[in-house]
């Protein structure tokens, strides 16, 4: 393994009682000052990758490193470098804010004054100065999540873990821990992202590991997997009339009904074919309504790697509807991006 990475993970496997196996041969490297986002639906071994990264779980096989230390046997270099906020915020409902982070400063080995300075330091920086003094039981879900990464932060770890931060947050909630998250990656911090939701995964990691039934089907950035997909879709508004026509025009390329009227022409090739499929439908006389270009997104490399549908958004109510029948997965077809 190389020692100019912030995590190194090479094989890594834990199978638990009864034969469930959480993660099977997962490999993967996060660069200094990288934000990693590791993108997958509930169950496909996130939360197992975090916990053995931080000291919490045992793998069954294989090895992971952060900041060239041993997750098993060293162990306690490892938890001298990271911080983390998981899932669940660990909070006291009955301790204000200030108390909280307080106690993590003096927990981390900070003199009473200096513990002092450091809350009011990232009671600031998080924008919970006005709440500093509330009991964490008065606290809205955005401002818990903000002060239990803010916990972690006491220390200026080299390494953040965030699983799955914005998990039932409310949208306010959710751009304040983004806008956080943005912030890190900006100052140079190495964070560690877990998302089941592909707009966070999009927007703030530099690269993505598309995690499905604890493998990595693929890295990169984000358009890199997106080019790595080779299509491009073209949405077309016409009469019914035309509907034979257009597909006798475009063969080989698939044509699916959306919405409104609409049908989708998936183009192999990327943007670059669209002109001649443009061409193919003037040459066959089809009259279009409307026409609109729309390159791959996240979501379409998701369900291309895994053949499931995963949440577009950290909102919980607005499920991704993934027109995936036009990738021939035989997923249902829903009103379109």
């Amino acid at each position: 393994m190389n020692a100019r990475f912030a995590i190194e993970v090479d094989e890594l496997t834990k199978q638990f009682a009864g034969g469930v196996r959480a993660l099977d041969g997962v490999s993967f490297t996060v660069d200094e000052g990288e934000v990693f986002g590791y993108l997958g639906r509930n169950g496909a071994g996130k939360s197992t990758t975090v916990r053995i990264l931080t000291t919490l779980l045992r793998p069954t096989s294989g090895t992971a490193r952060v900041l060239g230390h041993d997750v098993i046997s060293d162990a306690g270099a490892v938890r001298k470098v990271f911080g983390a906020a998981l899932q669940e915020a660990a909070l006291d409902e009955l301790m204000t804010g200030r108390e909280h982070l307080e106690m993590a400063a003096r927990l981390a080995g900070l003199d009473k004054a200096r513990s002092r300075e450091r809350a009011a330091e990232l009671l600031e920086s998080f924008g919970l100065r006005a709440a500093a003094d509330r009991i964490a039981a008065g606290y809205s879900g955005g401002m818990r999540r903000r002060l239990d990464v803010a916990m972690a932060m006491v220390r200026r770890p080299e390494v953040l873990f965030l699983d799955e931060p914005t998990t039932g947050l409310d949208p306010q909630g959710r751009r304040a821990v983004w806008d956080l998250v943005r912030d890190l990656r900006d100052s140079g911090s190495t964070v560690f992202l877990t998302t089941q939701y592909l707009a966070e995964a999009d927007d703030l990691s530099g690269r993505v590991a598309v995690v499905h039934d604890g493998r990595v089907a693929a890295i990169g950035t984000s358009q890199e997997l997106k080019d790595q997909l080779g299509t491009t879709t073209v949405r077309v508004r016409v009469s019914p009339a035309d509907e034979h026509r257009i597909r006798e025009a475009v063969a080989p390329n698939v044509v699916a009904p959306v919405a409104g009227g609409w049908l989708e022409i998936t183009i192999e090739g990327g943007e670059a074919a669209v002109p001649a499929v443009v061409g193919h439908l003037t040459g066959a006389e089809v009259h279009v309504d409307r026409l609109s270009v729309h390159p791959p997104s996240l979501e379409d490399v998701f369900v291309r790697l895994t053949g499931t549908q995963i949440e577009t958004s950290a909102g919980g109510a607005d499920v991704g509807k993934i027109t995936a029948v036009r990738r021939g997965l035989g997923v249902p077809t829903g009103p379109g991006r």
